[in-house]
């Protein structure tokens, strides 16, 4: 019979099982059993649990539950499988089966054997409670890596699709080998070459003057300095050669790209750089507020280390008193497609705080990016002189009104004490923009404007706009 069943499942019997089985006595029989497994039972032909052995952890919930039917303490599922067990249908074969506590179920496998002549059996079981834990930590880790690796599929996907198709020709050449990896269409139509260029080095492809300065170019840029386009000539175009280096999996590639006469790029060199060098910051967010570049004055009031420091981070971490001043000046740009001079705070990322003035633009035609203007405004603040205005009564001249008037009409003080503050305060934040203000208070525009008057914060001749 073994022989046609497979390898890892045959089994090896006791060459001479009567000259020593034979001699055990009662007590060696028991310890035997006992240690067989995690839990023992001793059934009788009905399949009722007349004693059990074995660990407390895994038998103390069966030792209670002692003359009742084994079938009744497993769930429904596995009680189909204790019949066959006892039927003598899986015979020398393991069967899982659930049982059934207060503190929850737990997964036992069993093998039955019978004993005696009159039907007894017992089933000895090991509790897989551990295998089971161990089993879902490998499958949640074996999920964990398969949402991983399509994330980094789909990134891949959705990167070589920008990167054939953009009108930008581009390629990706090797560091130190300085032959081509990627080519995108843009690239092959510019310089004329057949469809599979990979493994070939990119200075074959240049007229003879132009091949030793882009070995020099491409030397430099691997090396890691700050090289400036070079003017080539490709056929009877003229053309710009850019380089930015990079690391994938260890190796140094560079991403090279040719910008013609009338592109956008070439057409405007100077712009990104004379928005790094303004002494103002200035960020560019995407549609939901991440962080796509900044200048120099924005990396340094915030003292990061670099534009990649920022990039992908959400500005409302930085900019703004949480839920108010970002959502203000959104609210802004919606009704008047920009914000001017909105003040607020700038919360750098060594925990320092600065008063700044913020102004904003939004690009829906370019994909709904945000661009923002930040100036740092506490110096111009600690320098203006005091304000002329007198001070609101103060809590202590409140309390000097107990005695002199009634309880009510002091709480009537009190609450036009705190409501003028708040609304003064509210203008002040939003730069007098009255509008504003009642969205930041929860008012509409004519109660504010008649909270105004009642408070002399405002002439009494000035009419709602």
């Amino acid at each position: 019979m073994n022989q046609t069943r497979p390898l890892e499942e045959q089994r090896l019997p006791f060459s001479d099982v009567k000259r020593w089985l034979h001699l055990m006595d009662g007590s060696a029989s028991e310890q035997l059993a006992a240690m067989a497994g995690d839990v023992v039972l001793l059934l009788d032909k009905q399949g009722v649990v007349r004693d059990v052995a074995g660990e407390a952890v895994s038998a103390g919930a069966i030792k209670k539950r002692i003359g009742e039917p084994w079938s009744d303490l497993v769930t429904v599922e596995s009680r189909p499988k204790i019949a066959d067990m006892l039927a003598g249908k899986s015979v020398g074969r393991w069967r899982q089966v659930t049982h059934v506590r207060d503190t929850g179920d737990v997964p036992i496998r069993y093998l039955v054997v019978p004993i005696g002549e009159d039907g007894d059996m017992i089933a000895i079981g090991r509790d897989e409670r551990a295998a089971a834990m161990l089993q879902q930590q490998l499958l949640q880790v074996q999920q964990s890596l398969e949402r991983d690796y399509l994330a980094l599929r789909q990134a891949e996907s959705r990167y070589r699709l920008l990167f054939d198709m953009t009108a930008e020709p581009m390629l990706v050449v090797e560091a130190a080998t300085r032959r081509v990896r990627e080519i995108n269409p843009a690239a092959k139509a510019l310089l004329g070459t057949p469809a599979s260029i990979a493994g070939q080095p990119l200075a074959g492809f240049f007229a003879e003057p132009d091949r030793e300065r882009v070995i020099a170019f491409l030397g430099a840029a691997a090396a890691g300095a700050e090289v400036a386009p070079i003017r080539l000539t490709i056929g009877k175009r003229k053309a710009a050669l850019s380089a930015r280096p990079f690391r994938q999996s260890g190796t140094a590639f560079l991403l090279l790209r040719l910008d013609l006469p009338g592109n956008a790029a070439s057409a405007e060199p100077n712009v990104a750089g004379l928005l790094d060098k303004m002494p103002d910051g200035f960020v560019l967010t995407d549609a939901r507020l991440l962080i796509v570049t900044a200048n120099a004055g924005f990396i340094e009031q915030v003292q990061a280390s670099g534009v990649d420091q920022l990039r992908g981070r959400q500005l409302g971490d930085m900019l703004g008193r949480p839920g108010i001043d970002l959502e203000l000046i959104l609210g802004q740009l919606r009704d008047h497609g920009v914000a001017r001079n909105v003040a607020t705070i700038l919360r750098g990322l060594d925990e320092g705080r600065e008063e700044v003035e913020v102004s904003a633009v939004h690009a829906p035609e370019s994909g709904g990016h945000y661009g923002f203007s930040v100036r740092v405004v506490a110096r111009r603040l600690r320098d203006l002189p005091p304000a002329g205005q007198d001070l609101p009564r103060s809590v202590e001249q409140l309390t000097d009104l107990v005695g002199r008037m009634p309880l009510k009409d002091i709480v009537r003080e009190s609450t036009d004490l705190i409501e003028r503050q708040c609304i003064e305060a509210a203008l002040a934040f939003t730069s007098n923009n009255r509008a504003s203000a009642a969205e930041i208070l929860g008012l509409s525009r004519q109660s504010l404007y008649s909270k105004l008057h009642r408070h002399g914060l405002v002439a009494s001749d000035v009419l709602d706009d």
